[in-house]
């Protein structure tokens, strides 16, 4: 082993790893729960979808939370409170028997979901890791969350056809406490700099939010939440509803996909499989090539693949074919999003910055799982939020362009007016010493 891909693999980053494929193994299972628990219940389909809506908004709203929360006290407070909710959270939804209540206790999943999830986990990451492999150890990282998904869903789905939706969910909530065994090897994540980091995160806040950059990533990460929360709620269904029948005697049934039910969980399990290379080389590229350019590229082609998809007859092979396109641009925007915050910003408030970044993802994913419940229940199917997602994809396609991708800007700029602030502290404690007594 070379010392150089020593250093990458450090167990900060295999830590951080298992963590985010745990969280992201239960959370990208939820879409298998929307049929059986409306066929229970016989609620509508806005009423579950509003259930992990609001989870996806609680999540975004508890991103810059438990940044700062870590930045403040170490990232392994955050972690540690956000497993106990997630845990909690899904429990409890295990005995919710009205949707009010669900909706409810999908705050609590949403704010653990923000603990243990790519905020805090690749703040952690990008601190430990050396600026030559910054980039690819981001990629790693959002690439193990993809290695959960491969198996949540088909896991959900499995459980499913043993144990009732409730019995899976109580499952689902001791598995993630699995989480807190995988802290000792993030090793000390406590600040470096407490007095600091209380006496400026407002000032820092306020600069990043005029600056243009920054409110061109903000609104660009939008549609990328729209575009996964959807899917991941939604295709399952879509594709047990709207997909053509699989051939008895074809190369699925072979395999023992004989129905599209199962065929939308094998779907999310390939979008994951997909991704794990998809996130690795985007990190990969991300160290050679202009981050900015990188992501309008991938919601170039996320928008082009979107497309084809809606407007060609959907068939058993058609999701399979869209499936595993779509995966390798899944969250192939993650490390570069953070990547990019980092780069112009700094390390030091990344996990603050990068929350907020990632609240217009978590605004986005829940305009795009509540408006596909809500559309759903007013036309029928799934069409018109389909190319409302299109259009958002364009979006940020175009407005990552003009983002100037200089880096430290900011990120100078802080540590020149700590070091402004320091000095003269220095000075005041100097002529303190140096008066004459009284």
């Amino acid at each position: 082993m070379t010392p150089s891909r020593a250093r990458l693999f450090t167990p900060v980053l295999i830590g951080g790893s298992i963590i985010l494929l745990i969280n992201f193994a239960l959370r990208a299972s939820f879409g298998v729960f929307q049929i059986p628990i409306a066929a229970e219940f016989g609620w509508p389909r806005t009423e579950f979808s509003l259930a992990i809506a609001i989870q996806n908004l609680a999540w975004g709203i508890g991103q810059p939370v438990f940044g700062a929360l870590g930045e403040r006290f170490g990232d392994k407070l955050s972690i540690i409170l956000g497993a106990f909710l997630y845990s909690a959270g899904l429990i409890l939804t295990a005995h919710a028997a009205d949707p009010a209540t669900m909706q409810m206790l999908e705050v609590m999943v949403g704010f653990g979901i923000a603990g243990t999830g790519f905020g805090v986990i690749l703040a952690v990451i990008g601190r430990a890791a050396s600026d030559e492999n910054r980039s690819i150890a981001l990629g790693i990282a959002t690439a193990a969350g993809s290695a959960g998904q491969v198996f949540g869903a088909p896991l959900a789905e499995g459980l499913l056809a043993f144990y009732p939706w409730q019995t899976v969910f109580i499952i689902f909530g001791v598995i993630v406490l699995a989480c807190l065994l995988f802290l000792p090897l993030l090793g000390d994540t406590r600040p470096t700099s407490r007095h600091e980091l209380e006496d400026s995160m407002g000032v820092v806040l306020k600069r990043a939010f005029t600056d243009p950059s920054y409110l061109m990533i903000f609104a660009g990460f939008f549609s990328c939440g729209y575009q996964l929360a959807f899917i991941t709620a939604h295709f399952p269904a879509m594709i047990t509803e709207m997909c053509g029948p699989i051939a008895p005697g074809g190369a699925l049934a072979s395999l023992g996909i004989t129905t599209t039910s199962a065929l939308g969980a094998v779907a999310i399990s390939l979008i994951g499989l997909a991704n794990i290379g998809g996130a690795i080389l985007a990190g990969w590229l991300g160290k050679r090539y202009s981050k900015k350019y990188l992501l309008a590229g991938i919601y170039t082609l996320r928008t082009i693949a979107a497309a084809i998809f809606i407007l060609t007859p959907i068939t058993p092979t058609t999701v399979i074919v869209f499936s595993l396109a779509m995966g390798a641009l899944w969250l192939a925007t993650v490390p570069l999003t953070s990547g990019l915050v980092a780069y112009i910003y700094g390390l030091r408030y990344m996990g603050t910055l990068y929350g907020f970044v990632f609240l217009s993802h978590q605004l986005g994913s829940f305009l795009g799982v509540w408006l596909g419940g809500r559309l759903y229940d007013a036309y029928g199917d799934y069409t018109l939020v389909w190319w409302i997602g299109v259009g958002v994809g364009a979006f940020s396609a175009l407005i990552h362009l003009p983002v100037r991708e200089a880096p430290a800007r900011l990120a100078a700029w802080f540590l020149g007016e700590a070091s402004l602030a320091a000095r003269a502290a220095e000075s005041a404690v100097r002529a303190r010493r140096d008066a004459p007594p009284l």
